[in-house]
């Protein structure tokens, strides 16, 4: 028993420092890696629970006996200290935000919210979905599920509703783009806590699925953002939405297709058959998202992103065609008229 409780507190002590220093370089261990440290940071907490109950039944089983047992409470009592310092990192992230709006808005932005916005979005989560953070529905939400936004590629061209289940006018809507490396992921597995939070206060969110690559080559991945939006056009008013306020909002590849969708309102390019469809969003918030495909900065955190897009997305070599790779990147296709970020 002490041996085993020896290499159960490695394991979780593996946890916490895998959440401060993640495997980053491209090889088998970038996906474990990037899990374990989002689960981990995420729910710093929960593992500080889970810790404690292993630890309480393994002190009960007798891995105390030896000298095993004792290493491994040192490690599990260092571990819980890193756990509740990633806590202490996580609520640092509040005052940051909130000091950023106050430079971009000025001091006062928040005296120009109307009343009852401002009531209904500081609105508490409802009891324990923090202790519950998996449990991701909410009873004060309705969700429309598999709408075709267009014909053709099944499933890859059908999106999801979330709306405030009592009934709303004139909302705000938001376009959530799924990420996953262009080549997998699903409407259905990201940004669930947001569009459940947003749409108990009052928006109206859509999640849109889009091809994927390999079989999809971009831009078919933008089109599809585009033809999901001209559908939140045409019909977002049947659930409650204004379809003259849009936000797109996406993580990862889904950090990409948002910002692109902002920066190219009405480019003929990424709007074949649809060239006359107003394209423009009124803000956009993305993710990590992949904003350089050039590098040319030397910022890419992952080294090997662009070759990956330029095999597998683009279908072109960098060497070969640069510009090609200038104007899938967002930080090239800055403009004036580019709206809020």
């Amino acid at each position: 028993m002490p041996w085993l409780f020896l290499i159960v507190t490695l394991i979780g002590a593996w946890f916490t420092f895998n959440a401060y220093i993640p495997q980053r370089r491209t090889g088998p261990l970038v996906v474990p890696s990037f899990f374990a440290g989002w689960l981990t940071s995420e729910l710093s907490a929960h593992h500080v629970a889970g810790q404690l109950a292993a630890t309480l039944f393994f002190v009960w089983a007798g891995a105390l006996r030896a000298w095993p047992g004792w290493v491994g409470l040192g490690i599990t009592l260092a571990s819980w200290l890193g756990l509740l310092a990633l806590g202490r990192v996580a609520q640092r992230a509040a005052p940051v935000v909130e000091t950023a709006l106050q430079d971009a808005l000025g001091p006062g932005y928040a005296e120009g919210i109307l009343p009852e916005i401002s009531e209904r979005m500081a609105a508490p989560d409802p009891p324990g979905r923090q202790l519950v953070p998996f449990l991701l529905f909410d009873r004060a939400v309705q969700v429309t599920r598999g709408i075709e936004y267009a014909p053709g590629a099944g499933r890859k061209r059908q999106l999801d509703v979330y709306a405030p289940r009592l009934g709303v006018r004139d909302a705000p809507v938001l376009l959530q783009i799924h990420g996953g490396g262009w080549v997998i992921g699903d409407k259905r597995e990201q940004a669930l806590p947001m569009m459940n939070h947003l749409a108990a206060r009052g928006w109206v969110c859509v999640a849109a699925n889009y091809r994927l690559s390999p079989r999809a080559t971009f831009p078919d991945h933008l089109v599809d953002v585009k033809l999901a939006l001209r559908w939140i056009r045409e019909n977002i008013a049947g659930f409650g939405g204004d379809p003259l306020f849009v936000a797109a909002s996406g993580g990862s590849a889904g950090g990409h297709l948002s910002s692109m969708l902002a920066l190219t309102a009405g480019d003929p390019e990424y709007q074949p058959g649809f060239e006359e469809v107003d394209t423009s969003v009124r803000a956009c918030v993305p993710f990590y998202g992949v904003y350089d495909l050039t590098d040319q900065y030397g910022l890419q955190a992952q080294p090997g992103i662009d070759s990956f897009f330029g095999r597998v997305v683009l279908k072109k070599s960098f060497a070969e065609e640069p510009d090609a790779f200038r104007r899938v990147s967002p930080m090239h296709r800055i403009h004036a008229d580019a709206p809020p970020f």
